[in-house]
């Protein structure tokens, strides 16, 4: 007999493009996955994948079967979370994806805490600066951080999103130290690949200012940006939520504050609809907790004011 776990084991296997992904995904032996398929198939008495040495894909029958299959076990779920609710216990498996540096410094942490007040509470956490598919990709929940694009996403703002410009103290001894934004052209910048627009905005005044800065280095990543600034490479332009520590231990020295940069935000998005599971609920209810009102990590705006 068929049960839900050889269900989700074939919509892992078809999701996924072939056993071995879907394996690591669930955590179980590649083995005990094909033979729970080829134990569907037997009662069933149909073909769902064809096996070929490209890889596995869906029969007529088999894209049929995942799609019943994905509904039933959508509704076992939300039949789970309905009963388990009256106890105030979370359970299930929350598919989250995260911006890397955020996910990894500020999130991984409070997932952490969640973790262990809800021990039947599955994780399964994916650290990306790619703007995922929500629905497409089956997850429950993404923080995205800047200006949301229009989508029938439901999004929660979860705290603001701030930078400074910033250098080491070696490179300006060496370099010496904007004036203001336009001085930047004449400057090593550290360039992070990651951002939407190449220009640097700062405020003067009623008017914005855009600058686009040059340099040698380049990195989609955050952190190595913050270490290239330290090591006294060049001036970058970084979220406040990667410079609070650095700027408290003045390894990095705040430029341009009577030029402010735009305010953006952080967020919680989420597929449409109004049922709301418990554990992205409970997601959404801890970081606004965590994150409301003044962020901790801009407690070095104070130290530009």
């Amino acid at each position: 007999m068929i049960d839900l776990d050889d269900m989700r084991c074939f919509v892992e296997v078809v999701e996924n493009g072939g056993f071995n992904r879907a394996a690591v995904h669930l955590g179980i032996s590649k083995s005990i996955i094909s033979r729970r398929i080829g134990k569907m198939e037997a009662d069933l008495g149909t073909r769902l994948l064809n096996r070929t040495t490209r890889g596995i894909s869906p029969t007529e029958a088999g894209l049929e079967f995942k799609a019943r299959s994905e509904r039933i076990l959508a509704e076992f779920d939300e039949a789970r979370e309905a009963v388990t609710q009256h106890s105030g216990e979370v359970v299930g498996r929350l598919r989250l994806s995260l911006p890397l540096s955020f996910g990894v410094r500020h999130v991984a942490p409070i997932l952490a805490d969640i973790s262990r007040r809800h021990p039947r509470l599955e994780m399964d956490v994916s650290f990306t600066d790619r703007i995922v598919d929500l629905i497409g990709e089956r997850y429950d929940a993404a923080i995205r951080i800047g200006v949301l694009q229009d989508s029938s996403l439901v999004a929660r703002r979860i705290a603001p999103a701030r930078s400074l410009v910033v250098a080491s103290p070696d490179y300006l001894a060496r370099n010496g130290r904007p004036a203001m934004p336009a001085d930047l052209t004449r400057h090593e910048c550290l360039i992070y690949t990651g951002r939407s627009s190449p220009e640097w905005k700062f405020r003067s005044g009623k008017r914005w200012i855009a600058v686009r800065p040059t340099g040698r280095l380049r990195s989609d990543s955050g952190e190595t940006i913050i270490e290239w600034a330290k090591a006294g490479l060049g001036i970058a332009e970084t979220p406040t939520f990667l410079l609070a520590d650095e700027i408290d231990t003045g390894a990095l020295e705040p430029l341009l504050i009577d030029y402010p940069t735009p305010e953006f935000g952080i967020y919680v998005v989420r597929p449409p609809g109004t049922n709301v599971p418990g554990k992205v609920r409970l997601l959404i209810d801890t970081l606004v907790e965590r994150f409301g009102g003044e962020p901790h990590w801009d407690r070095c705006l104070m130290k530009c004011r």
